[in-house]
């Protein structure tokens, strides 16, 4: 059995096209498959973990994005003025128009915050579809593997079903209205004016906070036993 797990480890690194196996990946492979140091493992449980993990982790970052201030409080996914506003920015606190400059930028990630939970399905799928050598070259990857994975098999597919739904909580949250005011205003003052689809825009910087997001839970699984909330992730990822 251990030699034809072993030989099912050679086969996959020399039939995947997507990920280059060394001598060392096809050791790190058969001692998953067959043991190693700390119990046996199938491959099934290898994909059970990592279908474990990659749900765990969009889990956990679709949820903080879709938190009330998912993305406002945190500074490094909080989606930024456009460049038309931020061009004209002190010009329009000049004017008066500070704090609908503020309500403005505030509600532009409050509509992130209402999309972002819409992606799961997406995410769902994407797992759905992953096969053993997509698993493996997950699982022996670095530290963004798992993100990069879902990034390439689902941002076009999310940047579709997220625009309009962008467009319609910027609607509801009042984002439309006050870029409408603001760009009024801009256009009396001394400065260029650009074409910006805001739509696009927003749906695009929602879309990169998310899979950063992504990123960080991905680190914490492969790195902090702690965040391995499961025997399966313990075994799987421990086995690193």
């Amino acid at each position: 059995m251990k030699k034809r797990l072993k030989g099912l480890a050679l086969l996959l690194c020399l039939g995947t096209l997507l990920y280059s196996c060394t001598v060392g990946d096809m050791e790190r492979m058969g001692n998953l498959l067959t043991g190693g140091a700390s119990g046996s493992l199938t491959e099934e449980e290898v994909i059970m973990g990592l279908t474990e993990a990659l749900r765990t982790g969009a889990e956990r970052a679709v949820k903080k994005a879709g938190e009330e201030n998912g993305y406002w409080a945190d500074g490094a996914i909080r989606i930024p003025l456009p460049p038309m506003i931020r061009k004209a920015e002190n010009l329009l606190k000049m004017a008066g128009f500070g704090s609908r400059v503020e309500e403005f930028h505030r509600s532009m990630n409050r509509a992130a915050e209402k999309a972002a939970p819409l992606a799961l399905d997406v995410f769902w799928d994407v797992i759905r579809g992953m096969t053993f050598s997509d698993a493996w070259g997950i699982l022996n990857g670095g530290d963004r593997a798992a993100t990069d994975y879902f990034k390439s098999k689902s941002y076009d597919r999310l940047s579709s079903l997220l625009k309009p739904l962008v467009r319609k909580a910027m609607s509801e949250v009042g984002v439309t209205a006050y870029y409408q005011d603001i760009e009024t205003k801009i256009r009396t003052l001394p400065v260029q004016i650009l074409d910006e689809d805001l739509d696009s825009y927003v749906t695009g910087r929602a879309l990169d906070g998310l899979f950063l997001l992504l990123a960080r839970e991905e680190e914490k699984i492969r790195k902090d036993p702690a965040a391995r909330t499961s025997d399966i992730l313990r075994r799987v990822f421990g086995n690193l």
